[in-house]
């Protein structure tokens, strides 16, 4: 008998098959890739109310917090792609449960040799951060700018504080300082650090060694509707999108 130690929570794709008792397994161990995605359409969220004076100054505030929304589109499907989908998103009951999905864009940061770099290398906070800040310094002892790149903006990252696993928020980098590219104001990270900026801003307090990861982060999310539906057309394949929120722990 073979046993595994946990159900997947990742939306089944061609990166993350699922077995038949809801485990990750590997297609060539009797596992069913999820279907790739036809259309991703991602939207940032930012919940800001904008007030004028009387003499025309703008004052501005966040009013809630920041979430992403996303859209999934698949092409026609067999009933052999649409199942592992269908039936995972069934166990979840709607808006109830939340779970992980993989966006084949951020899947690896933009810059290759740094993408090779992180794929078994983390870095990790070489300072605390507090909420409601927009940058952080960190660092790994093996890094060299020089030989391993740099993070870009557009990259995505989550982080894995063993302080906090409530902390479940994604981020994407909107700018990246160097050793040899910082503001003239904030002492330069070395060359084993980045400073990187990113929207939103950090949503918990980050303890110091917290990991960052660059490899394949997930965003965590519940359904939009209750309400699952597909169509059948004459061919017997099956038409199904999917519309998603953030769901922070």
């Amino acid at each position: 008998m073979t046993d595994f130690a946990t159900y997947t929570n990742i939306l089944p794709d061609p990166n993350n098959p699922v077995g038949e008792a809801g485990q990750s397994l590997a297609v060539a161990s009797g596992g069913s890739n999820g279907p790739g995605y036809s259309t991703v359409n991602l939207s940032s969220k930012h919940a800001i109310d904008n007030t004028r004076t009387n003499s025309g100054r703008l004052v501005s505030r966040q009013s809630a917090g920041h979430s992403w929304e996303i859209s999934l589109g698949y092409n026609p499907m067999t009933r052999e792609q649409f199942e592992p989908v269908y039936n995972f998103l069934l166990q979840k009951r709607g808006s109830l449960k939340p779970f992980l999905v993989s966006l084949p864009q951020y899947k690896q940061p933009r810059d290759a040799t740094f993408a090779t770099f992180v794929a078994s290398n983390n870095f990790t906070t070489t300072a605390g951060g507090t909420a409601g800040t927009d940058t952080l310094l960190i660092g790994n002892s093996s890094y060299v700018l020089a030989t391993h790149k740099t993070a870009k903006p557009g990259d995505v990252f989550t982080v894995t504080d063993s302080s906090d696993s409530n902390h479940t928020k994604t981020y994407q980098i909107t700018r990246v300082e160097t050793n040899t590219t910082a503001e003239t104001n904030t002492t330069a990270p070395t060359v084993k650090q980045l400073r990187i900026h990113f929207v939103p801003s950090i949503q918990r307090q980050i303890a110091v060694g917290s990991t960052i990861v660059f490899n394949d982060p997930k965003f965590r999310v519940v359904m939009k509707s209750d309400v699952q539906s597909y169509s059948l057309n004459t061919e017997n394949l099956y038409k199904f999108s999917l519309k998603l929120e953030e769901a922070q722990a």
